[in-house]
């Protein structure tokens, strides 16, 4: 008998399953925490809970994670350098300090419309080399022929060693901006989803498993593990994506709407008659637009380890994660006295770092690219955790927000604090950890907004599951401005949302919030078993999709009847004969589909192609079409492997 095993590794928790191959039923179920620097002890310690015996019969193995999109959503994916060939986007803001744009780039024919200034782009490698970890490359039409872009990449290789990530490589869509900016994104993510996946085959492989190994993509699709190496922001939204199939999974629903709870973010997304939604335009992730394909969803930095903290009187969640203060107590010894002897900190220079209940740990993480400032900061820094006030009093000055900021940005210390999950410890309704440390973290909060600490504890979760319910009506009715939402989720009027279709809570703290969204909107909401490890499902239910898409256009508007141009994800490709070029497009689209499904272990014979053909022609137009864009479609179901 064969057994499928997901995993889905999140900002908190790494979850694990194992499902039985004859009838599909979870057969173990499990979660570790996750583990910084050093994912590998989180995966195995997460493995070596699962019933061993069965493990030694998994065929297949296919992961989610939501730490790429972590990494984005909170600011702290490494320095990359970018490189703009050709003309410059008319947006000038980029996730990236370090930007140079170049002469070259070509025109929308794929001839070179401007000489590749190598010379400036020396320069800036030597300039920027000690100071990031990955280049990006974009070029002007450089979908259209990418000469410019690997010329760039091989200098860059040949100079620095370093990763370099192409705009081609992500997209064949237009759009000079967006592919500069998905580059840019696709390179930070490289060193987080090097390590996670090198992580997942090194555990695997120990333990004797000779099993596929895939990847759920942020489109509910999977690919071979170690295409992630080259592609990761293909994983950004990959535990969204992971948490939507994991709800049809386990809720037996094929239309439902999904909100996965997780430590770091809330994520809600829909399922209509088996299909996700995907975003037409491109996944938007940070505030940053992107060309990548991702199932359409609603993601906030509100988690079960979102930072509480208190400003101007007012309760704020997040955006930060931090370590819950329930959590701490175990893991520190002390923290809890250190807890009690919290000093009171003045309201008109509270902030999200100071506060009674925050503090600092220094991580795993080594320490480069670091300022005075910082190397200050990091020397007072160890392996117990330190308030702000008692850093400011060892330094005999105040310590600055910002360089705090930038240190957590930059992994080299993680933040404690009062979250979601401790106000559930104090409300009796979740106590897996220390209580005690979550009540002293209440009652030293709530006295800033005159409350008691149940009631501040109460105020918390009403507070998250508005969030919830704002984030699913947004989702719902996008083009409705957020204030509109939030007046009718105030209980300020006689009147309440209602949603025609279920409404599925994933994730741990799932069934804390179940009856506070109820009261919010009129809605059936499902709390499934097992969904606690959804993710960790989801990963499994993934289907082997891919989608080819190659263009055609007359090379010449004066002679449309001969000479054609053909633009694929491989290069460009001409042709004298119309007929030739859309046979050449079917005959390429699918045998890069077919490739694509077989490093998913996917056979041919179980793979289904469709193949069609949109064209667009003016008026009265007598010759082969103006565009012609062939589409080749591939779908095979990687768990057909658990059959055999």
């Amino acid at each position: 008998m064969h057994f499928g095993l997901g995993i889905d590794a999140g900002g908190t928790y790494t979850d694990a399953v194992l499902i039985r191959g004859s009838d599909g039923a979870i057969v173990d179920s499990k979660k570790a925490f996750t583990t910084y620097p050093d994912l590998q002890e989180g995966i195995k310690n997460v493995l070596d809970s699962l019933d061993q015996e069965l493990l030694k019969d998994v065929n297949l193995v296919s992961v989610s994670t939501t730490l790429s999109t972590n990494s984005l959503l909170e600011g702290t994916g490494t320095a990359v350098g970018l490189i703009i060939v050709g003309e410059q986007p008319a947006q000038t803001e980029f996730p990236s300090q370090y930007v140079l744009c170049a002469s070259g780039g070509h025109d929308t024919r794929g001839d070179e419309a401007c000489e590749l200034d190598l010379s400036s782009i020396e320069d800036f490698i030597l300039w920027t080399k000690t100071k990031v970890s990955a280049y990006a490359v974009s070029a002007y039409f450089g979908v259209r022929n990418p000469e410019h872009e690997l010329k760039v990449k091989e200098l860059i290789t040949k100079m620095t060693g370093m990763p370099v990530v192409c705009g081609y490589e992500l997209s064949q869509e237009l759009g000079a901006y967006e592919r500069a900016v998905t580059a840019v994104l696709n390179a930070q993510l490289i060193p987080i989803t090097y390590q996670f996946v090198n992580s997942v085959v090194k555990d695997i492989r120990a333990r004797g498993i000779n099993a596929r190994l895939l990847m759920l993509k942020c489109d509910g699709s999977v690919y071979n593990i170690e295409d992630a190496l080259e592609k990761p922001i293909e994983t950004i939204f990959s535990g969204p994506a992971a948490s939507l199939l994991g709800a049809s999974y386990l809720s037996k629903m094929e239309t439902c709407a999904v909100i996965d709870i997780g430590g770091t973010s809330t994520d809600v997304s829909m399922l209509y008659n088996g299909v996700p939604e995907i975003s037409v335009s491109g996944a938007v992730v940070g505030g940053w637009k992107t060309r990548v394909r991702a199932m359409k969803m609603e993601t906030s930095a509100t988690g079960g380890d979102s930072h509480i903290w208190i400003k101007d009187e007012k309760v704020r969640i997040g955006p930060k994660r931090v370590i819950p203060l329930c959590v701490a107590s175990k893991i520190y010894p002390g923290f809890t006295s250190k807890l009690k002897r919290s000093r009171v900190i003045s309201r008109t220079t509270m902030d999200e770092n100071f506060q009674p209940t925050k503090f600092f740990v220094r991580t795993g993480y080594e320490a480069s690219d670091v300022d005075d400032n910082e190397k200050e900061i990091l020397t007072f820094m160890g392996s117990d955790p330190i308030s702000v006030t008692e850093m400011s009093t060892v330094m005999s000055k105040t310590t600055s927000s910002k360089v705090l900021d930038s240190l957590v940005k930059k992994r080299l210390i993680q933040g404690i604090g009062f979250t979601p999950t401790d106000a559930l410890h104090v409300l009796g309704i979740y106590t897996k950890w220390d209580v005690s440390a979550s009540e002293i973290g209440a009652l030293n909060l709530s006295k800033y907004i005159q409350k008691g600490k149940y009631d501040f504890c109460s105020h918390v979760r009403e507070l998250v599951a508005k969030n919830m319910a704002a984030d699913l009506m947004s989702y719902i009715l996008p083009h409705h401005p957020a204030e509109m939402i939030d007046d009718l989720l105030s209980h300020e009027y006689p009147a309440k949302f209602k949603v025609e279709l279920p409404v599925v809570l994933l994730g741990g703290p799932a069934q804390a919030y179940d009856s506070e969204l109820r009261s919010l909107i009129e809605a059936d909401v499902v709390v499934p078993e097992f969904a606690d490890v959804g993710n960790a499902v989801g990963a499994l239910a993934g289907k082997g999709v891919k989608r080819i898409e190659i263009s055609i256009m007359p090379a010449s508007i004066e002679n449309p009847d001969e000479d054609f141009l053909l633009f694929s994800p491989v290069g460009r490709e001409r042709f004298q004969r119309y007929a030739d070029a859309v046979e050449f497009a079917t005959k390429l689209g699918t045998e890069l589909v077919l490739d694509y499904e077989m490093r998913c272990g996917i056979l041919k014979q179980d793979t289904k192609i469709t193949v069609s053909k949109k064209t667009t022609s003016p008026d009265n137009w007598s010759h082969p079409p103006l565009t012609t864009r062939v589409i080749v479609v591939g779908i095979g179901n990687p768990m057909m492997v658990l059959k055999d």
